[in-house]
């Protein structure tokens, strides 16, 4: 029996390891912290990340939780229309979930197959040539056939087989909350959308229906806010006050969210993202490899929503691989059919990183113009980029 070790217990961990043990792989998930815990907010998936689900059959799952988001079109914190509402065709549409909804779905298609472990912190990667590849946490080493480093950002896998990706800040920090739908205001204007400021960006989404009694508890007001600088130390209180003033006189429903939002719900997070992406995701070793998957490969910022995405793509094409092919051909193949996938997100995502962070009046007029004109090469980026991809053929 073909056995992998999965490093990282988030979305594209536990993607991966579902779908390896469906395919009749033994798993062992190694996850650092004591239990595997979601963020108690939402993402954003695109036509790509929903069919890469499909193809690692968690499709029923996520149609359970799911909700489509419409397109709510761009404005500017004055209310002026950069991008008007557009008709988008139901199969381009992307869809907004509940973390924990999908943490669940996740964890539901693991099967037995999967040894979780959690607790264990990897600090080793055996990397011998001729050896099988393992990862080690000082007192025991994890053998298999594949590794998988599905450990986020700061990857300790990645730093030990291709150190030349470094860690760094992308210049701007983000902040994420739910709000349910006991205590979500009721609006008159649409909370899809985002709206476009001097280096700030506001974007919210409904999760479900109000009322609904659906297959998912969690519904609400999802909404995101970028700024650019770095993450402020301050108590949640202190945060939700300073997003409070820095987004007031934006047009609804910001302040009204805002307003609803309670420092519990509030999700901090630092954005950094590789620079330069590294050389190579796969990595025959002896008779099998070691792979880089999710932000362990292409962590970037979330301005295109496609962080998660293409962690999916990741799983459903090694999957995919590992079905045709045999160690260690699957491996470098992953390699062929992941880079260039990446690399072009990557760079179409800090070109709208470049757009977000304009500052200064003559930059701004120049920047509104270029958003009033838009194209697949700006903000119709993120759709372009999701109708790209396909799964593997089974």
């Amino acid at each position: 029996m073909r056995t992998a070790v999965v490093v990282g217990g988030g979305l594209g961990g536990l993607a991966v390891s579902g779908a390896l043990a469906r395919s009749g792989w033994q798993v062992t998930l190694l996850e650092q912290a004591d239990r595997i815990r979601p963020e108690p907010t939402a993402v954003v998936l695109w036509p790509n990340g929903v069919r890469a689900l499909r193809a690692l059959d968690l499709g029923a799952g996520l149609d359970a939780v799911a909700t489509a988001l419409p397109d709510g079109g761009v404005r500017r914190p004055d209310g002026h229309w950069l991008v008007q509402p557009r008709p988008v065709p139901v199969e381009r549409l992307p869809v907004v979930v509940h973390r924990e909804d999908l943490h669940d779905a996740l964890i539901a298609g693991l099967g037995d197959r999967v040894e979780l472990r959690t607790g264990v912190t990897v600090r080793t990667v055996r990397a011998a040539p001729g050896a099988r590849p393992a990862v080690g946490d000082g007192r025991h080493m994890y053998e298999a056939d594949l590794v998988v480093a599905a450990d986020g950002v700061d990857s300790v896998i990645r730093r030990q087989i291709a150190p030349g990706a470094n860690v760094v800040s992308s210049g701007c920090a983000a902040w994420r909350a739910v709000i349910p739908w006991y205590r979500a205001p009721n609006l008159s204007e649409s909370v899809s959308g985002e709206i476009l400021g001097a280096g700030y960006r506001f974007v919210a989404a409904s999760l479900g229906e109000r009322g609904s009694s659906g297959a998912s508890s969690r519904g609400g007001i999802y909404w995101m806010a970028t700024a650019a600088g770095a993450a402020r130390p301050e108590p949640p209180q202190t945060q939700l006050a300073l997003l409070r003033r820095w987004y007031a006189g934006w047009p609804g429903p910001v302040e009204e969210l805002l307003a609803a939002t309670e420092p519990d719900d509030l999700v901090q997070q630092e954005i950094r993202e590789l620079r330069p992406l590294p050389k190579a995701y796969g990595f025959p070793l002896g008779p099998g490899g070691v792979v880089l998957l999710g932000d362990a490969a292409h962590a970037m910022p979330p301005h295109l929503g496609q962080g998660a995405c293409l962690a999916f793509e990741d799983a459903a094409t090694l999957a995919a691989l590992l079905r045709e092919s045999t160690l260690p051909d699957a491996v470098l193949a992953y390699d062929r059919a992941r880079r260039p996938r990446a690399a072009a997100v990557v760079r179409q995502t800090r070109r709208m990183s470049a757009v977000l962070q304009t500052r200064g009046r003559l930059a701004l007029r120049a920047r509104d113009v270029a958003l009033n004109t838009i194209t697949p090469r700006i903000l119709g980026t993120a759709a372009t980029v999701a109708a790209q991809w396909r799964p593997p053929p089974p």
